[in-house]
């Protein structure tokens, strides 16, 4: 089901962590394989660009060792903010679950202090976080076929039509219904290897 040559970066949303559910999720697919070794879920720092840079270590390495056409690297909310910068500056795929358009329009809401929710970090948001993200935008795609958009229409969080919008050339599952955790995650995670399947 996991391709032998397969490497993936799990990168999480705003104020969460590797313990949040689609984490895990990802994680037993991969035990579930026996091929763990090959997922990388870092504990992001709150701040963008030093998330960033801790992304893009990994996801660097990932692409010397396998090549591009092997690396995946899956952003749920910020975090699939974070991996569509990945893939059009790098190479290699993404899969985009309810993943944020213009996190630094929507984060305008959590200026100053917040929480994160797994591990109780305390941050400061503030407006060169904002244009820390801004800095990382991707408005236009060049290989749009290389981002896998999940969404789903209820999302509480997030307006879904601005994902299928920005995303709209490549391939996609909009799923009527649902949340911004993205409800039964693990379903889709066949459809996921059936994407890193497809002529690179």
């Amino acid at each position: 089901m996991i391709p032998e040559q397969l490497r993936c970066l799990y990168l999480h949303g705003f104020k969460s962590g590797p313990q949040s559910s689609k984490a895990q999720q990802t994680q037993m697919f991969f035990e579930d394989h026996q091929n763990q070794q090959n997922l990388h879920i870092p504990q992001l720092s709150p701040a963008p660009q030093a998330a960033m840079d801790q992304a893009q270590f990994i996801y660097e390495q990932l692409l010397d060792e396998v090549g591009p056409a092997s690396t995946l690297v899956i952003g749920s909310s910020l975090g699939g903010y974070f991996a569509s910068y990945l893939v059009e500056r790098f190479g290699g795929r993404c899969v985009l679950i309810n993943p944020a358009v213009k996190p630094y329009e929507l984060l305008r809401d959590y200026l100053g202090e917040n929480e994160n929710l797994y591990n109780g970090e305390r941050f400061v948001v503030t407006e060169d976080y904002m244009d820390e993200l801004k800095a990382l935008d991707t408005p236009a795609l060049a290989q749009p076929q290389r981002h896998f958009l999940m969404v789903q229409t209820h999302d509480e969080t997030l307006d879904y039509r601005l994902a299928c919008d920005k995303y709209r050339n490549g391939p996609c599952i909009i799923e009527y219904g649902g949340d911004h955790s993205y409800s039964n995650f693990q379903q889709r995670l066949p459809a996921v290897m059936n994407f890193m399947q497809m002529p690179y």
